[in-house]
């Protein structure tokens, strides 16, 4: 079982072993998305505002990119080699977005990471460091993460060394994604396993939630050797629940002020285990945290519509899935393959599709630009 790799690097190297899915069309019967830009490395954000002006990451490049109506492309920011850039957004004519470097190989010393903006004449602002916050308070250090006492060391003997067979939460960071309102940023980082919540003015951070394990119970299926389809864990442990990391990925602000967060299983990010990612509602006021929905295939962005509906980008799905307002219907939106992030803006959902197509397994190992093609793509919204 894998371990927990700085996220973008943990979907990349799942993706080498899956098929490569359906074509960017769908069915007859499902809207057909009109590509707005193509040729991307690793589209793994996006951000639209009201005059459908678009911004996107390509996340292993560490770009920053603007959108034109031609479908050409131009760098707003260019991180440093080996840096990832994402979680973009905008807000009153202000660029918001994160950067980070080191998340997932277990030296806390190396953990580098940056809420920034870019204001309207193209001035860059580091607003706080998230990497210095995570040193210093670890916000899921206190969590309980692999099996319960209950399962017997001996049993464990045979456990893989990834991720644990027992352990609290670690000293990580990979933010990933934001929004902004009234004045505070909230980023969602995939290696704290927490919503942050950034004063824009004066940098301060502080922890909002921190999003529970997720429990899963763990198949017989699993005990067969890789080889064979399994995971090649002990036989004893089958039946027994493992506590996986959440991994929040997106955040986003939905009409009744709450924050929706979609959330990675944390363990192998492939059907292996099941569709076991999910939506959390986190109440930005007192951090309470709600499931909202799950049971959900490689959950990395999400997109509100203004009637309270959700737009969940399911990454090794192939597809768009579309929730109900109060959460009790969902249906398959659209057919796409690696749909990566999707925003919601004036009655169209844009989104970011075969967004690993030519990624390499991890930041900092780019091959040439020429074998990207991630697109951002336009779908109409009935």
């Amino acid at each position: 079982m894998k371990t927990k790799f700085p996220i973008a690097a943990c979907i990349a190297a799942a993706a080498l072993v899956l098929p490569a899915g359906p074509a960017v069309a769908g069915s007859s019967d499902q809207p057909t998305p009109r590509t707005r830009a193509e040729g991307l490395a690793t589209p793994l954000s996006l951000a639209v505002d009201a005059e459908e002006s678009i911004l996107v990451t390509q996340n292993f490049a560490g770009l920053l990119s603007r959108v034109h109506d031609d479908g050409t492309t131009t760098t707003l920011y260019q991180g440093k080699e080996g840096w990832d850039v994402g979680g973009v957004e905008m807000h009153h004519g202000t660029t918001y977005f994160v950067e980070s470097i080191g998340a997932g190989v277990g030296i806390p010393e190396n953990l580098q990471g940056h809420l920034k903006s870019i204001d309207e004449d193209g001035d860059v602002r580091t607003i706080a460091d998230l990497a210095r916050y995570e040193r210093k308070h670890n916000p899921d250090g206190d969590q309980h993460y692999g099996f319960s006492d209950d399962v017997s060391d001996k049993c464990l003997e045979g456990w893989p060394e990834f991720p644990p067979a027992r352990y609290k939460g670690t000293v990580d960071s990979h933010p990933y994604g934001v929004a902004v309102k009234g004045g505070k940023a909230y980023v969602a980082d995939a290696g704290a396993n927490a919503i942050l919540e950034v004063d824009l003015e004066s940098g301060d951070i502080s922890t909002l939630a921190v999003l529970p394990p997720r429990r899963t119970v763990i198949p017989e299926s699993a005990a067969r050797p890789e080889a064979e389809g399994g995971l090649g864990v002990p036989a004893c442990v089958a039946g027994e629940k493992y506590a996986f990391e959440p991994v929040p990925t997106d955040v986003e602000f939905g009409p009744d002020g709450r924050l929706y967060v979609t959330s990675l299983p944390g363990g192998p990010e492939d059907p292996s285990l099941g569709a076991r990612g999910a939506v959390f509602r986190v109440d930005p006021w007192d951090g309470d945290v709600h499931l909202w929905a799950d049971d959900i295939l490689t959950p990395t962005g999400l997109a509100i519509a203004d009637n309270g509906d959700i737009y969940v980008a399911s990454l090794f799905g192939g597809n768009i899935l579309k929730l109900s307002c109060w959460g009790d219907h969902r249906s398959e939106f659209v057919t796409v393959n690696q749909p990566a992030a999707v925003e919601f803006q004036a009655g169209h959902l844009f989104a970011t599709v075969d967004a690993l197509s030519g990624a390499p397994a991890g930041p900092g190992a780019a091959p040439p630009a020429e074998q990207f093609n991630g697109k951002v793509v336009r779908i109409h919204v009935d």
